[in-house]
């Protein structure tokens, strides 16, 4: 929560985000809800700017500036475009196998040209038939020599149709948790990318399709060692796309109220402003109440993930709370605005779109909701944020 969990670097961060999402990217909404083509060209602009790299140590040329930060671009992004502020977390997402599981020469190859924005990787692991239940998933990697042969198909993976290299996670033998983890360029022969579908909402973002058919992948593009792909898959899902989420949603949320606020002081009615009329200063209220309890939730786990301490339950909660609170408030504000915010020259129509968008991705709320029931009931089955929180509270040492 900004003057709690944050410092003054990072208010300093927040208006630097701020003021180049509103000058570079607010222009092109329009022309992205129109188009609703990927938008390749902005999503580089932005990671230029170095923020992809936003927990990459500065010894691989990251920023080293911590979970905390992360949240504050990701959010702010996402205030103003939700289909970005996607974007950029999905690629963010993409860094923690490298970070947390490469080799340091996978470190120093990739690091570097991700933190400079020259590179944006991303994480394919979902199956059309297996969903989000890693174990089920059928994509196979078969040792050849040097190589690994992969073969497969992987669905929403976020970041597709820009991803300069993809991690993927594959079936490296019969067993229930014989899964492993790859790099694999986006160039590689037998990778195919299938053709952009448009979606409800994140108009300018692609979370497409990979299929694999004999994809040759030299064996030093395996991340960590062969059995791997469950952990890497986990601790990315909890520890980066959990946060992730949870800011892109606390960002739309922010908007949805600054966009509930304006309509009450510009729309009369009986004479007097909108938000004068006390049955619409109870909603207003309500709105108020959730994004605060939001952002509290946020940068609460945010800023216990740089502490390297124990929260799964804390970043569970977090994206669960997050999401629900941005879609209620956006049917609010919608509610408010009444037949008007059904057209497009009021924004709230797309922050209800966008919101929808942050439910599926990283585990549904119902997912959520099963894991802090296993941490209320003792059965939970580790912490992946306490196995990483060595690494973790390290960096911010050494930052």
């Amino acid at each position: 929560m900004q003057g709690y969990f944050t410092e003054p670097r990072h208010d300093a961060l927040r208006q630097e985000v701020r003021e180049f999402a509103e000058r570079e990217v607010r222009p092109r909404i329009p022309e992205m809800e129109a188009g609703r083509r990927v938008e390749i060209d902005l999503v580089r602009r932005i990671a230029e700017r170095g923020w992809i790299g936003v927990t990459v140590d500065p010894a691989y040329g990251g920023m080293g500036a911590g979970h905390v930060a992360r949240t504050v671009i990701i959010e702010e992004i996402s205030r103003v475009s939700g289909a970005m502020g996607a974007a950029v977390q999905a690629s963010i997402l993409g860094v923690a196998k490298i970070i947390h599981f490469g080799s340091e020469a996978q470190r120093k190859t990739w690091l570097p040209r991700i933190a400079s924005g020259e590179c944006l990787p991303t994480i394919a692991t979902t199956e059309e038939q297996s969903g989000g239940h890693i174990l089920g998933m059928s994509t196979t990697a078969v040792r050849d020599g040097d190589d690994y042969v992969l073969n497969g198909h992987k669905v929403y993976v976020g970041n597709s149709h820009i991803g300069d290299v993809h991690g993927v996670v594959a079936r490296t033998g019969t067993g229930r948790k014989d899964l492993s983890a790859f790099l694999v360029e986006r160039d590689r022969p037998g990778l195919t990318l299938a053709e952009h579908k448009t979606a409800m909402g994140l108009h300018g973002f692609s979370f497409g399709n990979l299929l694999f058919r004999n994809c040759r992948v030299p064996a030093e593009n395996l991340v960590g060692c062969e059995g791997d792909g469950l952990r890497v898959a986990h601790s990315s899902s909890v520890l980066y796309g959990r946060p992730n989420l949870t800011a892109v949603a606390l960002g739309i949320h922010k908007a949805v109220v600054e966009e509930a606020v304006t309509l009450c002081k510009e729309r009369r009615r009986y004479g007097k402003p909108l938000g004068e009329l006390h049955n619409i200063k109870l909603k207003l209220g309500e709105m108020k109440h959730r994004l605060m309890t939001a952002e509290l939730t946020a940068y609460h786990a945010a800023h216990l993930l740089d502490q390297g301490a124990k929260c799964d339950a804390e970043l569970y909660n977090a994206k669960y709370f997050n999401v629900e609170a941005a879609v209620q408030s956006a049917r609010d504000c919608l509610n408010l605005h009444a037949a008007s915010g059904l057209f497009t020259d009021r924004p709230v129509e797309r922050y209800l779109r966008d919101a929808f968008h942050i439910y599926p991705p990283a585990g549904t709320g119902e997912v959520q909701l099963l894991r802090l029931a296993q941490l209320a009931l003792g059965t939970y089955r580790g912490q992946w944020s306490e196995r990483l929180a060595d690494k973790v509270s390290l960096q911010a040492q050494r930052n």
